[in-house]
């Protein structure tokens, strides 16, 4: 039984399936909140979505080819493009119609960030805001979409808390000397993000020292961390020297317990390292974060009392409190707080 992937709120909100690159080079496959789905660049240079299924016997278009701009069935040749129209069907007469049922079932799509988004739903939102990508002094840096055997609820609740630094991001940042997470206090941050500021004295090996610009054993982080609904969390990292490092994290289901991740990163550090070496570390740390949540079973309760909570998990209790309203299923800060989990 499904616990919130099949939940119609989610239709309306927009995920990141893959990187324009990708798309580019399709087509290619994916799977959001249960929905096999195709995507591919047109003859135009627009992205089209659809449903992975030919309208004819029903293949899945995504083992298919492009050919001039057109989406190629590897079934029986029928060909789509602008639209989503079927332009040609190689074992039917070229002046007969083309079947009123023979186009393909499309879904909202759009390019941003590097990224294509994508909304199963009539009624979308807004797509989270980074203003950083406006600023020239700015650059943006993009990864491959990963598939993690993990609930997009965990990646979520992960990517807010920073109790586990000390403990899972060991082979890279994290220090066992600094377990105490001080008072954390919730608020609206820029961009609309929720969430919280505070300082880590992190540690600094070689492959840190390379994104901080700094070579001492240990480097000041001034940081927040903020969601966006549903599964958005931004980390934002400033360095003594005025360095700016944001990470865009993105969590997109593709059921209950398996997710697309992808992160974005934008910096200000005028190109004085390959964009490769900027985000080397990043990914070392997302790789730490992979392999404990794969480990984790099932859906993180969404209930206040499901889990046990201290003030260190402040910021996913609110995400969550928020998340459970938003898929209809009640939840109170009444209730929050006598879990000890808000306030």
């Amino acid at each position: 039984m499904a616990v919130f992937y099949d939940n119609p709120a989610l239709l309306n909100c927009w995920f990141a399936l893959a990187t324009e690159f990708e798309v580019r080079n399709g087509p290619i496959g994916r799977t959001l909140l249960g929905r096999k789905l195709v995507l591919f660049e047109d003859s135009a240079g627009e992205v089209q979505v659809a449903d992975d299924r030919c309208p004819h016997r029903e293949a899945p278009l995504s083992t298919g080819r492009m050919e001039g701009g057109l989406l190629v069935c590897p079934y029986h040749g029928w060909s789509f493009g602008e639209g989503g129209k079927c332009v040609h069907i190689p074992s039917a007469d070229p002046s007969m119609p083309i079947p009123r049922n023979g186009h393909l079932t499309r879904y909202r799509a759009q390019v941003r960030y590097g990224l294509v988004w994508v909304c199963l739903g009539d009624d979308p939102g807004m797509l989270p805001e980074i203003s950083q990508d406006a600023d020239a002094a700015f650059r943006r840096i993009n990864n491959p979409v990963e598939h993690w055997r993990a609930s997009a609820v965990r990646m979520t609740d992960n990517f807010l808390d920073i109790a586990h630094f000390p403990w899972v991001h060991t082979g890279t940042f994290g220090s066992r000397q600094r377990t105490q997470v001080g008072r954390i206090n919730l608020e609206s941050l820029d961009d609309g993000f929720h969430g919280y500021r505070y300082d880590v004295e992190a540690e600094n090996p070689a492959g840190a020292q390379i994104v901080s610009g700094q070579h001492s054993d240990t480097v000041f982080r001034q940081m927040t961390t903020g969601f966006v609904l549903p599964f958005t969390v931004r980390s934002t990292i400033t360095y003594e020297t005025g360095l700016h490092h944001v990470i865009l994290l993105l969590s997109a289901p593709m059921d209950d317990v398996n997710s697309y991740f992808t992160f974005v990163v934008w910096r200000n550090d005028d190109f004085r390292i390959s964009a490769e070496e900027a985000i080397a570390f990043d990914r070392q740390i997302g790789a730490e974060d992979k392999v404990m949540l794969e480990q984790i079973p099932g859906v993180l309760p969404l209930e206040p009392r499901g889990v046990a909570s201290t003030q260190s998990d402040k910021a996913s209790t609110a995400w969550r409190l928020q998340f459970t309203r938003m898929l209809g299923l009640g939840g109170s800060d009444e209730r929050a707080s006598e879990a000890g989990e808000i306030g």
